[in-house]
């Protein structure tokens, strides 16, 4: 995942930002927000410095914020450090509300992480590490409290470099000596600065910004936001070392939060990574979508502009359909947030009220808070929201008061299942009701736990239209598909479009639209699910003699664990275990070390599910009674439409599934073995030339002369006629797809493209009155033995598993080549080279063609009596009733 503006800053040619856009994030009680206060102060913005307890605070406006004296809301303001012009993002530091911080990081050029001296780094820390990481967002480090008794710099340092990164760095230095160390330190996070370093050559300003810009170095300073102690030496620091980032010339934005003012008015608030928005200027080219107004925010307040160039953080007024993580003009949408909620709640209306009604005003909530997930379920008439946490519930009650009168409550919460899949399947879906027609084939695979879902697109556009699969990606992207174990979204999977069909006159956009969702079910019925259910990582930290019980707790929880480390009096421990065991478990810590255990935990992510059977037998799921979304297919005949059960849809399906083409592609993967080693069709002096060199000269080599058959005459030259039986070996495949007018019928269907080879062969052979002999593989079905059947005039040879028809071919080849005449029909170069070493004849397959329509001629001229044409077809060497046989 990259961050935005170093991305654009790798594009061509650009204008440099006019902004910087720096965010503070925390752990919460780590005084981000004093600190906020104190660069805002500082920088001459505020003229009083405001503080949490007396709910002042310039950035915590909301009523909410201050009762509780937590950001709830990512906020701005404007503010000049130096000489740059910097765009300030406060986010919350509560873990409920996390991903409101981690859509903020969408933005950022800079981050600061402020640490709390006196906790130093805790587990939601680490989250926050890791979120900056994944963004690609250079980082400034600031640890706060250092004013508190029993804070130690130089221990933090070292806690900040183990638990962090090594290349964290002390940026608070005194005197020359402290300088020469400095210096020294920040060469080694570079090869080339240490070596300019070693040769006398100390590392500039603009050596050390780049380190920080390329993430190889993290500047950490030490003070008190509330005395404002080391507050003006860490700006200084930002002034330094932060550098304005270059964007595109081509206009770009992303949208990072949906909210609405005081007058209930819809702000989109997005940063501007690419030219310049202009008020009324369309946003993109997929919607209406305009800038009415140009909202630069500082706090509540804000100044309306015309215009805003790259690099600014701005709210416009206009939008309708924008969403936060939306990519506007050159700008791409975001990848799915890494934080989610686990835990979901039914929403209990204290009063009498409209559910229906209810459940549209809260998607006004979901806009500015996403990760909420509202999802209304009809047949119970029941509303339930995903929540991070007990103070979002909290939270969420009063805005739900506030926007809609509605008093609430939220029933007993229950954990947030996943389901992906244990191996690849084929889901296929149809919607063909009276004048509709559409069909999906998907191919469903196991991703990487964590991954999400990834969708691709494999379908030839001579099947389909690519405005059809675009269309199909879309609506597997439009929607949460649900799993068949409990219903519940699924998840760390790759869907594939590999065909589909559409009908020139009946088919809608949405037809695709029924054919997709239903192939996915399909999928899934047909797949073996697996449910996945959150994972908490934990960090336990408890008095020595409490931890056999804390071992134990844990593996009682289906938890996992690295040994146990002291330090101290203390033992820690990591490890990792399901969030449903883990519920409740911080209070019965503190409950059985009277106080002294410490228990921090992060959502690690998703995992297979512990107890899987009582889970979906719990949750009573039937995939067949959703009739929202169906698993099987809508066929039409005899002008009315009709539903086919998901078991057997595959064999009413218009496009041949995998399974029917498996074959064919069996076929491919020979043909393309056998290629691999030498192209198809090699000439007669290519052929000498790699005989010689396999067969050397002399002896051998005058053999070959003797051998090589002048297809143009049909005569073989320097060779005396032997006395035995002429036979004639086809190798099927290889025929036909040498053979036009083969290779396309084989792609519609393998079977009939085998019996047309084999009737046209028949009637070849009838008159040229040879053993014919055709081979096809099938060494790829397991078990079986071979077998060779009597066709009409001809032996049809189906080769053993393991074996393939060239295999066949060389060892006939090798038992009646001393005694017969033997010809081989193919293509492959490598074959023939070893059949004409075996003393046998090489036919390739076009000249067997040109054999082929030689004889029609003469059959037709002498027993059909019909001219012939100019032209060569196979159909014009067929009799009618095998020309008729397919139709």
């Amino acid at each position: 995942m990259e961050n935005t503006s170093k991305n654009r800053e790798k594009n061509a040619p650009g204008k440099r930002a006019d902004h910087i856009c720096v965010g503070i994030l925390a752990h919460v009680d780590a005084g981000k927000t004093t600190l906020a206060e104190g660069i805002l102060y500082q920088t001459g913005q505020i003229r009083k410095l405001g503080r949490v307890d007396h709910k002042d605070a310039f950035l915590d406006t909301h009523a909410m914020e201050k009762e509780r004296g937590i950001t709830i809301f990512s906020k701005q303001a404007e503010l000049t450090i130096g000489e740059k012009e910097v765009t300030l993002l406060d986010t919350p530091g509560h873990v409920d509300f996390s991903a409101e911080m981690e859509r903020t990081l969408q933005v950022l050029d800079y981050a600061v992480l402020v640490i709390s001296g006196s906790d130093g780094v805790q587990g939601h820390v680490e989250t926050l590490w890791h979120l900056l990481k994944c963004y690609d967002i250079p980082t400034f480090l600031f640890v706060n409290k250092m004013d508190l008794e029993g804070t130690d710099r130089e221990q933090l340092m070292g806690e900040l470099k183990e638990r962090l990164s090594d290349d964290c760095e002390d940026f608070m230095r005194d005197g020359e000596q402290a300088d020469e160390e400095f210096c020294e330190r920040i060469s080694l996070h570079d090869e080339t600065l240490l070596e300019e370093y070693l040769e006398g050559n100390m590392p500039g300003r603009e050596d050390i910004a780049g380190l920080v810009k390329e993430r190889k170095l993290f500047p950490c300073f030490f003070g008190s936001a509330l005395k404002m102690e080391g507050v003006q030496q860490f700006l200084d620091g930002l002034d330094r070392y932060m550098e304005y980032p270059v964007y595109p010339r081509e206009f770009g934005a992303r949208v990072y939060k949906i909210s609405r003012d005081s007058s209930g008015m819809r702000l989109t608030h997005l940063k501007v990574t690419g030219g310049t928005l202009k008020v009324k200027m369309r946003l993109d080219e997929t919607s209406e979508d305009k800038a009415e107004q140009i909202r630069i925010y500082s706090g509540t307040g804000f100044q309306n502009v015309t215009e805003a160039g790259p690099g600014t953080i701005c709210a416009l007024i206009g939008p309708r359909t924008s969403y936060a993580g939306q990519g506007l003009g050159i700008e791409k949408q975001s990848e799915a947030p890494i934080l989610e909620p686990v835990l979901t709640y039914r929403l209990q209306p204290q009063v009498d009220c409209d559910m229906h009604s209810l459940c549209l005003k809260l998607r006004q909530l979901e806009e500015e808070i996403p990760e909420m997930h509202i999802v209304w379920q009809e047949e119970l008439s029941e509303i339930h929201i995903q929540i991070m946490g007990e103070v979002q519930m909290d939270i969420l009650k009063a805005l739900i008061l506030e926007r809609f009168g509605v008093p609430v409550s939220f029933g007993e919460g229950s954990i947030v299942y996943k389901e992906t899949i244990a191996a690849p399947v084929e889901g296929v879906g149809h919607f063909e009701p009276l004048r509709h027609y559409a069909e999906v084939h998907l191919l469903l695979e196991p991703g990487e736990r964590g991954e999400g879902l990834q969708f691709a697109a494999e379908c030839s556009e001579d099947m389909l239209d690519v405005n059809w699969q675009r269309l199909i990606l879309t609506h597997l992207e439009e929607k949460k598909h649900r799993g068949v174990l409990t219903g519940s979204e699924i998840t760390d999977m790759k869907i594939t479009l590999i065909a589909g069909r559409a009908h020139q006159k009946h088919t809608e956009g949405g037809d695709f639209r029924q054919a997709t969702y239903r192939a996915v079910r399909q999928g899934l019925r047909k797949a073996e699910s697996v449910l996945l259910e959150p994972v908490y990582e934990f960090r336990i930290e408890v008095p020595r003699e409490q931890i056999g019980r804390v071992l134990a707790d844990v593996q009682r929880m289906s938890g996992s664990f690295e040994p146990p480390v002291a330090e101290g009096d203390r033992m820690i421990l990591t490890g990792s275990a399901p969030v449903i065991c883990m519920r409740g478990y911080q209070t019965e810590l503190l409950s059985f070390t009277g106080g002294r255990g410490r228990f921090f935990c992060t959502l690690k992510g998703y995992e297979p599910c512990h107890n899987q059977e009582e889970i979906v037998e719990k949750m009573g799921y039937d995939p067949e009674a959703d009739t929202d979304n169906p698993t099987g297919s809508v066929f039409c005949a005899h002008g009315a439409g009709f539903t086919v059960s998901w078991d057997q849809v595959e064999d009413y399906m218009h496009v041949e599934g995998i399974r029917k083409r498996e074959e064919a592609e069996e076929v491919s993967e020979l043909e393309d073995r056998k290629h691999r080693v030498h192209t198809a069709m090699a000439d007669e002096e290519e052929l000498k030339a790699i005989f010689a060199r396999t067969y050397g000269s002399g002896e051998k080599r005058t053999a070959w002369k003797r051998t090589v058959h002048s297809e143009s005459s049909g005569t073989y030259r320097g060779e005396k006629k032997k006395k035995g039986k002429e036979y004639l070996l086809v190798d099927g495949y290889n025929i036909i797809f040498a053979w036009e007018d083969l290779k396309e019928l084989a792609k519609e269907n393998i079977e009939a493209a085998r019996g047309k080879l084999m009737d046209v062969l028949c009637n070849y052979q009838g008159y040229r009155k040879m053993t014919l002999i055709l081979v096809f593989d099938a060494y790829k079905v397991p078990g079986y033995t071979g077998e060779v059947q009597k066709y009409h005039n001809i032996y049809v040879v189906y080769t053993k598993e393991a074996e393939t028809a060239d295999q066949y071919i060389e060892k006939t080849v090798h038992e009646i080549s001393k005694e017969h005449q033997v010809t081989v029909a193919t293509s492959d170069g490598l074959e023939q080279i070893i059949i004409m070493g075996q003393g046998a004849r090489r036919l390739s397959a076009q000249g067997l063609l040109r054999e082929i329509k030689d004889t029609g001629k003469e059959m037709r001229l002498q027993h059909m009596d019909r001219p012939v044409s100019g032209k060569a077809y196979l159909s014009e060497i067929m009799p009618d009733d095998v020309l008729n046989s397919g139709e």
